[in-house]
């Protein structure tokens, strides 16, 4: 028998209820994967909000992405990476009931775990390196250009600084100066948000902006766009509104198939940069599986200072 939470009902994360549950042997096409770490992300708890569609049957589980071990392999199975016998360490995302001790997932969503990065880093590096490389491709960054990040120092504006140094893109972050040496250390330029943003943006880069990458979705930021940037298709969002969408701002999305598809293909460079060392997660807290909701919570106030991870 595994652990697992799952919510019974649509709410908030008060409805989490942690469960006794079989876990259910690998068909073909399918491993399942002992959990040493599974990561937990806002699109957790968005996901048990509320009904998104009549395919969200209740009691829903929780949880996109794990790194753990393999404990069995179905018939004629491989793992997205190629290969995959039990006790192989591996990679899971875009998964569901990721907040489990044991899961039963797709093979083609599997991958071998770099062995740069240990358990809980491991569960934490798709979600958002997935979310910042659409970014970077939506905007068209190319290298020698300047863009400009809100909320730099989150969790996916991070991964957006790292990928964009990788790939010669010079990056302008916005973030709290308690945050600035985060940012400098991934080679961008760290300006505080709040009021004379616009003209401290100016400063760092006299000849503009190309384009603007928003993952906190405030004003500010939507303001940004209106100033900063004369071609709106180069800006995105992570966090639709109503002010974004009537800023021409596009939002991208996992529950979007065109942002799925995207993310989905990119996972295996990722892990590759991550088992390099040209990709890091920078971590700040685990939790038991039991306490789940207390990171959840960590997570919901928005100043986690990093990931977090659940450790069964």
């Amino acid at each position: 028998m595994a652990l697992r939470w799952i919510a019974p009902d649509f709410g908030g994360p008060e409805v989490l209820t942690l469960v006794e549950t079989a876990v259910r042997p690998p068909g073909p096409g399918e491993v399942t994967i002992d959990v040493r770490a599974a990561g937990v992300n806002p699109a957790d708890y968005k996901h048990i909000a509320a009904p998104r569609g009549a395919a969200q049957e209740l009691p829903l589980p929780i949880g996109y992405e794990v790194a753990g071990v393999l404990s069995a392999v179905g018939p004629d199975t491989e793992i997205a990476s190629g290969g995959g016998t039990a006790g192989d360490p591996v990679v899971a995302f875009r998964i569901t009931g990721g907040y489990a001790t044991q899961v039963t997932v797709p093979a083609k969503d599997v991958f071998a775990k770099p062995e740069a990065l240990d358990f809980p880093a491991a569960a934490n590096l798709l979600l958002a390196g997935c979310t910042a490389a659409e970014a970077l491709h939506v905007v068209g960054a190319a290298k020698g250009e300047t863009i400009l990040v809100h909320g730099a120092s989150g969790a996916v504006g991070a991964s957006v600084l790292q990928q964009a140094r990788i790939k010669g893109i010079n990056v302008i972050g916005t973030a709290s100066e308690a945050n600035f040496a985060l940012l400098r250390g991934f080679g961008a330029q760290a300006i505080a948000y709040g009021p004379g943003l616009l003209d401290r943006v100016r400063t760092a880069a006299p000849e503009g902006v190309a384009a603007i990458i928003d993952t906190v979705g405030t004003d500010e930021a939507v303001d940004s766009v209106y100033h900063l940037l004369p071609d709106t298709s180069r800006a995105v969002t992570i966090v639709l509104s109503e002010r974004s969408r009537a800023a021409g701002i596009t939002a991208i999305g996992g529950n979007r198939p065109e942002s799925a598809a995207y993310r989905d293909s990119v996972r295996a460079d990722l892990l590759d940069l991550a088992g390099e060392g040209r990709l890091v997660v920078p971590l700040a807290r685990t939790f038991p599986l039991t306490e789940a909701l207390a990171a959840i919570e960590l997570v919901r106030s928005g100043h986690p200072g990093g990931k977090v991870a659940l450790i069964p």
